[in-house]
Parts: C-alpha cells; sequence; structure tokens
C-alpha cells in the first residue's frame, strides 16, 4: 500500500434513538398476516429505535452537525470543513424538485462545500459512497475531505418491510481523508438491473400516510436475488482479498448490514467468516437501519478496543436493489 496515496476514515458520529420499541408493540402489528408476523418475529429484532416526528433530513443533518462539532487538530484530517457532502439516499426523499443534500449542507452550515445526494442503491449506498468518496481524494489532490452521511426512516407509517426486515431510525455521518483510519484497501462493487422493481411504492396515487411497500414476488426474492447474492459475495470476497494480497485468514473479523439474524448464518457458512456480534446485538436493539448499518457496526467495533493496528475487517453489503459491496479496510 502506498501511503502517500492512502484514503481512510477521518471521525464518524451516530445518532440512535433512546426511545426503543419492543417490536410486538409496534401499530401496525396486530394488523399482520400470520405470515408476515411469524417472519417479523423469526427476525431476530426485539426492539426497533423510534424518532418521532422527524424526517430522514432532520437526522441527516443532525449527525451532520455532530460530526463537525467534534473536529479538533487530533481527528484525521484536522478541525477543517470538508469541501464535499455526499447525502446517501433515504428510502423516500423529504421533498421532490428540492435537494435534500443541500438542505442538509444549509443546516449543517457547510459553506462552500459541494452537495449531492447518492441515490438508488439501498442499504449498499454507503459502501458505495465510501469507495467513491476515496476515488474523489485521490483524483484531486486539492480537495481536503468528503464527508458522508445518511438518515434512516421507514417508507411511509409502517416498520415491518415483509419479507425483508423491520425499520428502526437512526443517522451517521463520516469523513474520508488523507492519512485517515482505518485505510480503506480494497473495493469491489456490482449491481444487476433485473430486480429494480422488485420492490415499489405506489406514491402518486395515495397520501403519504398510505404508502406501503410492495413486494412483487417474495419467492424472488428470498430465491433468486439469495442465491445471486450467494454467487456474488462470494466471488467478490475472493477478489477483494486478491486486490489487497492477502487470504481469508488474514481477516481479523468481518461485518456487514443488519437485515435478519438468519443472514449472518448463511452468509457464515457460505464464506467461512465469522461476523462478528455487534452486528446482531444491533439489529436486535435497533432493527435494520438502511444504509447506516455497516457504518454503525465499524464504528462501534473501532470503539471497543478488540483491534490492533493492521487488522483487517473485510465488510459486506448488499440490498434488493439488486447491489452488493465488498471493502476492506485495514485498521
Amino acid at each position: 500500500m502506498n501511503h502517500d496515496t492512502a484514503i481512510g476514515i477521518g471521525a464518524v458520529h451516530t445518532v440512535l434513538p433512546t426511545v426503543r420499541t419492543p417490536l410486538g408493540e409496534l401499530p401496525e402489528f396486530t394488523g399482520l398476516t400470520p405470515e408476515e408476523a411469524e417472519f417479523a418475529r423469526g427476525s431476530g429484532i426485539e426492539t426497533v429505535g423510534v424518532l418521532e416526528d422527524t424526517t430522514a433530513g432532520d437526522l441527516a443533518a443532525r449527525a451532520v452537525r455532530g460530526l463537525l462539532d467534534g473536529l479538533d487538530e487530533n481527528t484525521p484530517g484536522g478541525p477543517g470543513r470538508p469541501d464535499t457532502l455526499m447525502l446517501v439516499g433515504p428510502r423516500a426523499p423529504d421533498v421532490l424538485l428540492g435537494s435534500d443534500a443541500c438542505r442538509v449542507q444549509a443546516e449543517a452550515k457547510l459553506d462552500g462545500a459541494f452537495a449531492f445526494t447518492l441515490d438508488g442503491l439501498g442499504c449498499t449506498g454507503s459502501s458505495a459512497a465510501w469507495a467513491l468518496g476515496r476515488d474523489l481524494l485521490l483524483a484531486d489532490p486539492s480537495r481536503q475531505g468528503v464527508l458522508i452521511a445518511h438518515g434512516s426512516r421507514p417508507t411511509g407509517l409502517d416498520r415491518v418491510r415483509y419479507p425483508v426486515t423491520v425499520i428502526g431510525d437512526g443517522a451517521y455521518a463520516m469523513t474520508l481523508v488523507r492519512g485517515g483510519r482505518p485505510v480503506l484497501r480494497a473495493h469491489r462493487q456490482e449491481t444487476d438491473g433485473t430486480f429494480h422493481d422488485l420492490f415499489r411504492v405506489d406514491y402518486k396515487q395515495v397520501p403519504y400516510y398510505e404508502w406501503r411497500e410492495e413486494c412483487a414476488s417474495p419467492d424472488r426474492y428470498r430465491f433468486e436475488l439469495a442465491m445471486n447474492s450467494r454467487m456474488r459475495l462470494a466471488r467478490m470476497v475472493d477478489e477483494v482479498l486478491a486486490d489487497a494480497g492477502v487470504d481469508k485468514s488474514a481477516v481479523t473479523t468481518t461485518l456487514m448490514q443488519n437485515v435478519t439474524a438468519s443472514a449472518y448464518q448463511f452468509y457464515e457458512t457460505l464464506l467461512g467468516l465469522a461476523i462478528h456480534p455487534v452486528c446482531g446485538e444491533h439489529l436486535a436493539a435497533y432493527g435494520h437501519l438502511g444504509a447506516m448499518d455497516v457504518v454503525l457496526n465499524l464504528d462501534a467495533l473501532l470503539a471497543s478496543g478488540e483491534l490492533a493496528p493492521g487488522d483487517l475487517v473485510l465488510v459486506l453489503n448488499n440490498s434488493p436493489v439488486a447491489a452488493w459491496a465488498v471493502t476492506l479496510w485495514e485498521v
């Protein structure tokens, strides 16, 4: 690795709810079909984090302000303001025609930064964002730093997303800077457009409070997409490790997004890599936080003191769009 061009994490700030609702007490739970209720109870989610009377944009702006307030001389990249703001798109934008990204920029007082939204990749958006952020810094030596943010909220009122997961609330902001740690060692990402219409919300014909997510084919999600994910991620993990010049035995631990407990078992068996327990802990406590999951898991693991300099952390991420990403970080 060329340390002159190494790009890593400067700082991370997360926003999590202090109020968590037991799964069975969600307002829509009594209206679920027996199959939907059984799925939710077997998901591994015990409580769901709830932040009332807020939007995804509110949460993203709050996370950015918290991160900027915490920057100081000891932060990798220093106290300077990032000059690029990348908002990972929420499940539904807060406004049409307007700009959620520029709204977050204004509320965070990031004057002079260029703000834009990376959208259409679901949970995988955060992994794609940090790869794009690294590329932007490598491409332009004058660029100071890239700030990535995301807010997680359900699309409508319902949080049970059958047959996928249960949605919780939260937000994060993180920076990518030269000399940051951990360093992004290798990354691969792919999409498959044939699954683009597997999930949809008919938002044009009904008011917001009646928005309902529709899955065109639960069987296609559970079998065809699952098989596609199995083959792609197995190959992509091998490719990322080859790009970094290491093998699986060199990986200290593996993280992924928090969708269901059974997903951890599926990928552990597939890849022969143990998924770190912090993923399941966050799933049980907060539910699925969309594109925030992998950042929350990585930040918690780094703060735990379990890792030593040079340790390698593999991060898997995928979404029903369908999109897949694999990233190798070096502490």
